[in-house]
């Protein structure tokens, strides 16, 4: 084991020209034990989608289990469209759950029906509600015609915004919908259950989401926390969880909530309790292939990380990125999305996960979770194209990311590689040069030491594979012949796009093929690896090939 056990060369600089394609060139990452950066906080633990009704079909609820198991602490769901008006049927871009109506006088009809239901499957499977308030039932908008939208994939994305999008016709009725929805929450699973949730109002209210204006939203969101706050003064509320960094828009929004007159209660200032926006990647297509944009992403989120230092009275609020994804239109099908079904998804995942906790650290901020927008579509052809966790009850590649980061815990130790591009470089540049990002996230926690190492880069074509060598350092007395697991996502692990390609990739797989791409689909462990790893003087090492767009996790326990 010595032999490995070389000097870290921290200026190592990989030149992928210099090997040829089917070459492996070599990085060097180096894990200290003894130097933590605070918590590894389980940041991925947060999912969500456009369309809420799927959460109560059989796919749906398959896919909630399988978030469910992915285990302590808490993981939470956020859905569009949980107040919009029809009768539960899904669509793409759409839900209802027709919470409110009118009689001929003009009275309230509350009917929870629909919106308990989908409730309910998140809470049968070990999932909570991010409570997303809104979109504008039928009888309360101004414009309320045309409601439900015929979009599809191919048309203008515009076509969705409909009357679902407009302010109330009366904020004292759209306060009182929000009053007895949490009140009736409150009274079907208890305050204390109901104080765990999240609640925030609308969504991307800076963009065609919302067709008033900002300080109408002000309103809008003030007479929806002030409802929250009358049924449950312990809920947890916040915003504005808006497209981007929320720019002007977001500006005013904190400045409204932190320094102005409140429009429902007529005090001074909105409660807020946690700060959200948007962060998404901004994929293309070019000569002949994916090419994704990270940089987009990760520069948005610095840009917000930013904004929210810059106030004093936000100094340690939890913050939550509401929607976090390598490109802005889960439902959307096309050439430039075509890094889904993969393991690009997956790299580009463990990438993007690992620099959130970076950022935070730079700028000072609490970051408490990411929203990967993306869940099912039920009953659609196999691996469609959509951005989803999975394809007619299958997981794909990207959720094994997710079942990795669930395997870490504890402390966030120091893990430094020659490959590692840096978060500033790939905000600036991407990773579109000659070389990838190889690089590790490490936690400790007692008996447990877990290493999260990623291949990653923007231009989904063939490169060589990475031959990492691994040194750890600072492991614990106790930790004297380690046990070692090794699990990996890439083209033969944890995969089941790549066994249905392999099957001839069936419209209507048989049963034994299901069963098959069943077993595929789970994380899976790399073939030859050492059941124990051997440690000297708290130094232990180990090599192995990460082929490009590639995920391994290394754990320790002992």
């Amino acid at each position: 084991m010595r032999s490995f056990l070389r000097p870290f060369l921290l200026s190592a600089v990989i030149t992928l020209a210099a090997f040829a394609a089917d070459e492996a060139f070599p990085v060097t990452i180096r894990v200290d034990a003894t130097k933590t950066h605070g918590e590894l906080k389980p940041i991925y633990r947060f999912f969500g989608a456009d369309e809420p009704n799927y959460a109560t079909m059989k796919d749906g609820r398959k896919l909630l289990r399988d978030i469910g198991r992915l285990g302590e602490p808490q993981e939470y769901f956020r859905a569009h469209s949980l107040l919009v008006t029809g009768d539960g049927t899904p669509a793409l871009k759409w839900g209802s759950t027709n919470a409110y109506t009118e009689d001929a006088l003009g009275n309230p009809i509350y009917d929870w029906t629909i919106v308990d239901r989908i409730f309910d499957a998140y809470l049968a499977n070990g999932v909570k509600p991010y409570a997303q308030i809104g979109f504008m039932p039928k009888a309360l908008s101004t414009k309320p015609d045309p409601y439900q939208h015929e979009w599809r994939p191919g048309f203008p994305y515009n076509e969705i915004y409909t009357g679902w999008a407009y302010p109330p016709k009366d904020y004292a009725k759209w306060g009182e919908l929000v009053f007895q929805w949490t009140k009736h929450c409150v009274e079907r699973y208890g305050a204390g259950e109901v104080a765990k949730w999240y609640w925030e109002v609308w969504n991307e209210a800076n963009i065609a989401y919302w067709k008033g204006t900002p300080e109408e939203f002000y309103k809008l969101h003030d007479y929806a926390i002030d409802g929250v706050r009358r049924a449950l003064p312990t809920a947890r509320v916040g915003g504005m969880d808006s497209a981007g960094d929320g720019g002007k828009f977001m500006q005013g929004f904190l400045e409204h909530c932190l320094h102005e007159k409140n429009f429902a209660t007529g005090e001074l200032g909105t409660p807020l309790d946690f700060l959200s926006f948007h962060a998404k990647g901004s994929p293309t297509f070019v000569d002949g292939h994916v090419r994704t944009g990270i940089a987009n992403q990760l520069r948005t989120i610095d840009t917000a990380f930013a904004r929210f230092a810059s106030f004093p009275e936000l100094k340690g609020k939890p913050i939550v990125i509401g929607e976090s994804d390598p490109d802005g239109c889960a439902a959307c099908q096309g050439a430039q999305l075509g890094y889904r079904n993969g393991t690009m998804f997956s790299s580009y995942t463990a990438a993007v996960f690992s620099r959130k906790h970076v950022l935070a650290e730079k700028h000072g901020v609490n970051l408490e979770g990411a929203v990967t927008w993306a869940f099912e579509f039920e009953d659609q052809p196999y691996f469609a194209g959509f951005r989803v966790l999975a394809s007619n009850g299958l997981t794909l590649p990207v959720f094994n990311t997710f079942r990795m980061m669930a395997k870490m815990s504890g402390q966030r130790i120091e893990a430094q590689s020659s490959g590692d591009l840096g978060v500033e470089t790939i905000i600036k540049s991407g990773v579109r040069g000659p070389a990838p990002d190889v690089a590790a996230l490490a936690s400790l926690a007692p008996g447990k030491l877990a290493v999260l190492v990623w291949h990653y880069h923007d231009d989904d074509v063939p490169g060589p594979a990475a031959a990492v060598e691994l040194t750890l350092a600072g492991l614990p007395g106790a930790a004297a012949q380690p046990k070692l697991s090794h699990y990996r996502v890439d083209a033969t692990h944890s995969n089941a796009y790549t066994l249905w390609q392999s099957l001839g990739s069936p419209v209507a797989p048989t049963r034994p093929q299901y069963v098959q791409l069943e077993a595929a689909a789970q994380l899976g462990r790399l073939e030859n690896t050492p059941a124990t790893v051997a440690v000297e003087n708290g130094l232990a090492a180990l090599k192995f090939p990460l082929p490009r767009q590639a995920v391994s996790l290394l754990v320790l326990t002992w």
